[in-house]
């Protein structure tokens, strides 16, 4: 029974404690007027100076300003376009994907009974560690052997926050922050980070419940396209969200493209039967877990409640919704010109056999 841990999505891309900004504190008690002083003319300032200087003692320089994020819209034009031209080669590199995978899919054919007699004829070894392995791997379904690579690119990810030589720049790329100087490549890269052992644990298990369930009914290639498009979109959302509000601060983890993913598989299959892993005895349908999620999204949004990014949850599921019921029709179905010219390449590149038909 394929279960899903529908609370625990809102476990989710959170503007981690351990990164929240420092704003300057508002003092309670009353400044005391300064005295001023008469101004210092100029040979007083040059004598002053050469003194210091003789003594070797700088002036000391004024304190720096305190920096504070402006509140401009402007800043979000190129994570716009970055937004739309990301989403745009995602799929459009899906389906050049999906045409590779059915032209090789012939001769990995004869491939696989090749790899069977050579296995039959090859003496075999008791608790041969790789044929484990592979064993292992071919009981997978096709949507577990794809999540499979996400899962673990998100482990080398946190890995990598244990690395105190590298707490800079993952800070700085991988996590999403629109008053941070790099803002579109952190889109993305935010989506594969998690600080948290327990936050990546439960945005995983949600995507490997949900795996095979979404890939049976996109296949892996549009399933990637999905999932990588929504990372950037729900991560876009919270720029504006924060943009607006004037709630500046640093966002990581995977929920924006997982919500995409169970709002996908609930808008196409509302009827199924779902349970929380730790109460299996209560069941609900899977339209009514996404209406549910998505009113706790939106009222954690209009509240301004800060523990999770509400913003990037709801840009994340309402992507997943309208890819389900438009975007489908609008985008992968319309995407045979594409498919066409590249065969066309491929045709005429070199080593293309014949007219290049698959």
């Amino acid at each position: 029974m394929v279960t899903s841990s529908c609370l625990k999505e809102s476990e989710s891309d959170c503007t981690h404690t351990e990164f929240t900004l420092q704003t300057q504190q508002r003092c309670g008690f009353r400044k005391v007027a300064k005295k001023v002083e008469p101004k210092k003319g100029v040979a007083e300032e040059a004598e002053l100076n050469e003194i210091l200087h003789k003594k070797g003692v700088a002036p000391a320089p004024d304190p720096p300003t305190p920096h504070v994020p402006a509140r401009s819209f402007g800043r979000l034009v190129k994570p716009f376009v970055f937004t739309i031209g990301f989403t745009g080669c995602s799929f459009g590199g899906a389906a050049i994907w999906q045409y590779e995978s059915l032209k090789s899919r012939v001769q990995s054919y004869f491939d696989d009974v090749k790899a069977d007699w050579l296995e039959k004829i090859r003496p075999q070894k008791q608790g041969d560690l790789r044929k484990q392995v592979n064993q292992w791997w071919n009981s997978l379904s096709d949507g577990q052997k794809t999540v499979t690579g996400i899962i673990a690119a998100n482990a080398l990810v946190f890995c990598c926050w244990r690395v105190p030589s590298l707490q800079r720049s993952m800070l700085k790329y991988f996590t999403s922050d629109p008053s941070s100087k790099a803002l579109c490549w952190p889109m993305l890269l935010s989506t594969f980070s998690h600080y948290s052992l327990f936050h990546m644990g439960a945005n995983m298990y949600v995507l490997w419940s949900f795996s095979s369930s979404i890939v049976n009914m996109m296949g892996k290639e549009q399933f990637m396209a999905l999932y990588l498009s929504a990372g950037v979109i729900s991560t876009f959302v919270s720029y504006v969200s924060k943009t607006a509000m004037g709630r500046f601060g640093p966002s990581l983890g995977a929920s924006g493209a997982i919500m995409a993913v169970l709002a996908a598989v609930c808008t196409k299959m509302p009827e199924a039967k779902l349970a929380i892993i730790f109460l299996p005895m209560y069941t609900f349908t899977a339209g009514n877990a996404l209406k549910a999620i998505v009113a706790l999204d939106t009222a954690g949004l209009i509240l301004g409640w800060r523990f999770f990014d509400h913003a990037a949850h709801l840009g994340g599921a309402l992507f997943g919704i309208w890819y389900i019921i438009y975007g489908h029709e609008l985008i992968w179905k319309n995407r045979e010109p594409l498919v066409k010219m590249w065969h066309d390449f491929r045709s005429r590149g070199p080593g293309a056999g014949g007219n290049g038909s698959i």
